[in-house]
């Protein structure tokens, strides 16, 4: 399986449906049943999509979930939904825009502890470069600098809730772009939308790891997971053109989902931090030379976007 499995995930095949149809039967075994009864879990971004799947595979485990949406009222009918999927499901519906760090803070400031599992799965992909009320380019805010601000908002529950976990949900678009820290908000050359979303889930990456180094021993663990492609409204509403011509190979939410409820619940995963994973094996952060990023290099990502919030 190792020779077939590098096989997969270096053509990319493996990102698809075929890639989780060949994996899952030598994968590792699923968290136990009642994982994560008695636990509390943050899901971003999870009225749809992965987001959606990501809810409904916790609450299976047991969770009490709380669903960070923009809109409250727009998310009640997914909420509705994932609760007849799972019956007895404990949901909790929570307004709050990651992409608003003012927001984000107030949110994590007044949550009320303990926290056991934070998944930061919000996304954006616009057509073009578009700034937040607080100025900030808005896929560096949803993708790095909202979750950054939540997280450590949230270190206080999430200590109180060790052993616990971060997940962050990236991209294997990320493996194309390098950490650009000379213009982490785009501000320079032609903005592409997939271009700003691959460099800003670089970032995701190579701050899931710093976090993690700089949590070591607190009995919080972190990690980053790529889902391969999912068919999700997100990818329908900004990649149409390649759904269109992908879509006999996606995935499913739920099979995209799959290793982010994995890492939140299952032993296995606890045993290290600051990995980045694929259907439930860790994967390299980069391949190639000009995308490898140094522990120099993410500190001062790190500086960088504590600087910005």
């Amino acid at each position: 399986m190792g020779l077939l499995d590098t096989a997969l995930d270096r053509t990319l095949i493996g990102y698809g449906r075929v890639g989780y149809a060949v994996r899952r039967h030598g994968w590792p075994g699923d968290p136990p049943v009642h994982a994560l009864v008695g636990k509390v879990a943050v899901v971003t971004g999870a009225r749809s999509g992965l987001g959606a799947a990501t809810v409904a595979g916790l609450a299976e485990l047991g969770a009490r979930v709380h669903m960070v949406v923009r809109d409250r009222v727009a998310a009640d009918p997914v909420l509705d939904q994932i609760a007849r999927k799972v019956p007895g499901a404990e949901l909790v519906l929570d307004e709050c825009d990651v992409s608003s760090v003012a927001a984000v803070r107030a949110y994590g400031e007044a949550f009320a502890g303990p926290l056991h599992v934070l998944i930061h799965n919000a996304g954006v992909l616009p057509d073009e470069r578009t700034e937040t009320a607080e100025g900030h380019e808005l896929t560096f805010a949803t993708h790095v600098l909202g979750p950054h601000v939540l997280t450590e908002a949230l270190l206080g529950a999430l200590r109180a809730g060790a052993p616990s976990r971060v997940v962050w949900v990236t991209s294997g678009g990320m493996y194309a772009q390098p950490l650009r820290l000379d213009d982490l908000e785009y501000e320079h050359g032609d903005y592409s939308g997939a271009t700003a979303y691959a460099r800003t889930k670089r970032m995701q990456v190579e701050l899931a790891r710093e976090w993690a180094e700089r949590l070591a021993g607190q009995g919080i663990v972190v990690h980053s997971t790529h889902p391969g492609w999912a068919d999700t409204p997100g990818l329908e509403h900004s990649l149409p053109r390649f759904r269109t011509l992908a879509r006999p190979l996606l995935r499913t939410p739920e099979q995209g989902a799959d290793t982010i409820v994995w890492l939140a619940a299952a032993p296995q995963a606890a045993a290290s931090t600051g990995r980045l994973w694929h259907d439930r094996r860790p994967r390299p952060p980069d391949y190639l030379r000009r995308t490898r990023t140094s522990a120099a290099e993410r500190a001062r990502l790190w500086s960088a976007v504590a600087a910005s919030g």
